[in-house]
């Protein structure tokens, strides 16, 4: 239903179809999902280029740069569905998962607490699943860190790559830096440091919080197959998968 309403042009929201949903979701979430991203899609006139580089099967790795907007990661995820089919899985933070009704939400439309081992089980269930390996301290990014990754220390998602035999796409959406202008603060940061919270010093459209309506394009890289992997070499193996990585991410951001 989801690839049904992408291709009648995000007009009005559809009722989804229950028989049609995976057995994980939760109906009530997922049109939740559609009411809030229909709009947002064309507020910023989003597209993909490079979609052509997803496998159409098997598991596969989704690797993003996260923003504070974070709802351009959602888009991408519907236009994957509309386009090819495939549904996207996501390893999200702990703190999405903190409350009983907030849990039910973000469990219904795919998404599961990060953890290596909750990657492992969803890849060998061949699953297209999403990562953000900056995380929050990424999204909190001020203006003067745009269009750059917080990456340097998170290498869990290319062990976990290496370790599954899971090739690994990049995407980015550069411009979704530019929804919301981030301040440089203090108090983001002490936040952040001492309880893992975000305290972001941020706003809009003008004075508000409305998204500025900056046009999206989201970028998807070829993507990149991890050696097979050598326990002995394991180490060596990652940082040298990490880089390529790296590489490719900053080659996506620098297309604005």
């Amino acid at each position: 239903m989801i690839r049904e309403l992408v291709r009648q042009g995000l007009g009005q929201p559809t009722a989804l179809a229950t028989a049609d949903l995976p057995d994980y979701a939760d109906e009530g979430a997922l049109q939740t999902f559609l009411d809030v991203l229909t709009p947002l899609r064309l507020w910023h006139r989003y597209r993909v280029e490079g979609m052509e580089h997803l496998p159409a099967s098997g598991r596969t790795m989704l690797v993003a740069h996260h923003t504070l907007a974070t709802y351009d990661g959602f888009l991408l995820g519907m236009e994957i569905y509309a386009r090819t089919g495939r549904v996207t899985r996501a390893l999200g933070d702990d703190k999405l998962f903190m409350f009983g009704r907030t849990e039910r939400f973000w469990r219904g439309v795919g998404i599961v607490p990060a953890s290596p081992e909750a990657g492992q089980e969803l890849l060998e269930a061949e699953n297209l699943v999403a990562v953000a390996p900056g995380g929050m301290r990424e999204s909190l990014r001020p203006r003067t860190e745009r269009y750059q990754h917080r990456w340097q220390r998170r290498r869990g998602f290319v062990r976990l790559a290496l370790r599954t035999g899971t090739p690994m796409v990049i995407s980015a959406c550069p411009r979704a830096d530019e929804i919301f202008e981030v301040y440089p603060s203090k108090l983001t940061a002490l936040a952040y440091k001492r309880l893992k919270i975000p305290v972001p010093m941020v706003r809009g459209l003008g004075p508000t919080m409305i998204p500025r309506p900056v046009p999206l394009v989201h970028h998807v890289a070829p993507p990149l197959v991890p050696p097979p992997w050598d326990p002995e070499r394991e180490d060596e193996q990652v940082a040298a998968l990490h880089a390529r990585a790296c590489a490719v991410m900053d080659e996506l951001l620098s297309r604005r």
